[in-house]
Formats: C-alpha cells, sequence, structure tokens
C-alpha cells in the first residue's frame, strides 16, 4: 500500500469520526428537545404552514415524509417535505426543523443568490459524486503513471467541495430567518428559544463538518497532483 494511499485513508478516518461524533450529538440534541413539548401545542406542519402565510407564500406545500432527519425543501416541487418526528410532532424540536425548511422556500421566493448558485450545481455535483469513489482509488493507484486520472479526480473534488463551501452560507441563512420568525412570531417563548437555536446549531455544524472534509481531500489531492507532474 502506497504512503499516498495511507495518508489519504488516515485523513478520510479522522474526518469521518468526526462527522460521526456531529451526527451522533445532533440526534441526542434533537431527541431531548424532540421530547419538550411546545406551550402553544403547534405541530411541525403547523409552525411550517404559519411560516408560509407570514411570508405570503401560497405555491409551496408542506407534506409528510418518510425516515429520520430527512427534512428538506424541494424547490422544483415547491414542497416542504417534514420528517415523522417533525410533521405531527408538537416538539421543540420539530418547530425548529419546520421552519428551517421553510427558511429554504422563503429564499426560493426571494431569489437568494446562494441558493440559485447551488441549485445550479447540482447537476455537475451529482455526476462528480457518482464517479468520485473510483476516480479516487484508481487515481491513487495510478497517478504515477497517469497523472491525468488524478486531475479529473482533483476537478470532480473541486466540484463537490464548491457545492459543500456555498451550501453553508444556505444552511444558516435558512436557520437565522427560522429562529428569528419562531422569535418574533411567539411560537417559542423566551426559554424554548434557545433549545430551538441549539438544534439547528447542531444540524448546520454536520454541513460544515462535510465542508472540511471535502476541503482537506480536495487539498490533499491537489498536492498530489502537483507532486506527479
Amino acid at each position: 500500500m502506497s504512503a499516498d494511499y495511507m495518508i489519504y485513508m488516515v485523513l478520510a478516518g479522522v474526518l469521518s469520526l468526526i462527522g460521526y461524533a456531529i451526527q451522533s450529538r445532533l440526534k441526542t440534541v434533537f431527541t431531548h428537545y424532540g421530547r419538550v413539548g411546545l406551550r402553544n401545542g403547534m405541530t411541525g406542519a403547523e409552525v411550517a404552514m404559519q411560516m408560509l402565510r407570514h411570508y405570503n407564500i401560497h405555491d409551496v406545500k408542506v407534506v409528510a415524509g418518510r425516515g429520520y432527519l430527512t427534512d428538506h425543501y424541494n424547490p422544483t416541487t415547491k414542497t416542504v417535505s417534514l420528517s415523522e418526528a417533525v410533521y405531527n410532532q408538537r416538539s421543540i424540536s420539530a418547530a425548529a426543523v419546520a421552519a428551517h425548511e421553510v427558511g429554504h422556500a422563503v429564499q426560493h421566493a426571494t431569489s437568494y443568490s446562494m441558493l440559485q448558485m447551488r441549485s445550479k450545481l447540482v447537476p455537475i455535483v451529482n455526476i462528480a459524486a457518482g464517479m468520485q469513489q473510483y476516480l479516487l482509488m484508481a487515481a491513487l493507484v495510478m497517478a504515477g503513471s497517469f497523472p491525468q486520472l488524478l486531475l479529473i479526480t482533483v476537478l470532480s473534488f473541486v466540484a463537490t467541495t464548491l457545492f459543500s463551501l456555498v451550501t453553508l452560507p444556505v444552511e444558516f441563512d435558512a436557520s437565522k430567518r427560522a429562529l428569528a420568525f419562531l422569535e418574533r412570531s411567539g411560537i417559542t417563548t423566551p426559554d424554548e428559544y434557545p433549545g430551538a437555536k441549539k438544534a439547528l446549531w447542531w444540524a448546520a455544524m454536520t454541513y460544515v463538518a462535510a465542508a472540511l472534509s471535502s476541503l482537506v481531500i480536495l487539498v490533499f489531492l491537489l498536492l498530489r497532483y502537483m507532486q506527479s507532474r
């Protein structure tokens, strides 16, 4: 096994552990505040619909999805899909996540530039991400005799890293909009608001970890390519 491959494996292992730790913490925080009911008794779906009405958005539907922490906004179908733990639940976590996803709908309705940029990158990233695993392994093994393959791998990671970095302001902005709405509308009381903020902060950290992981691997591959020339 080459030294480059060993370095990559160590980096990937460390970053995977960091990502796992953040995901575990998110689940712990989400579960904790998922057991703390909102005093106003609203479900996640009701919070989402009220926030849409507040921003005069009438062409977005709130639907029940499946799975755990699978909540998302689809700009193509204009739907806010809320997971089982959010759609029908009357908790701080449910309110925070529902408002966050509507935050993306508000971004879409107001033509938020970073969301538009991320949407344009999606087709490219889907292609790059689908090939990356195979490209990476082949490039590390054949870098000495076929540096062009390593260059292709670098370019694929440029696309996914750019997507990860663009995603950060999109996610932080959606959380900012969500928290502002929850506070101004009175959906969360002053003692409930910190819990909503904490849940969204840990959710945002998963995107930070993903961006860091992609960036570190990109830098490693770029340095490796420069050495192989």
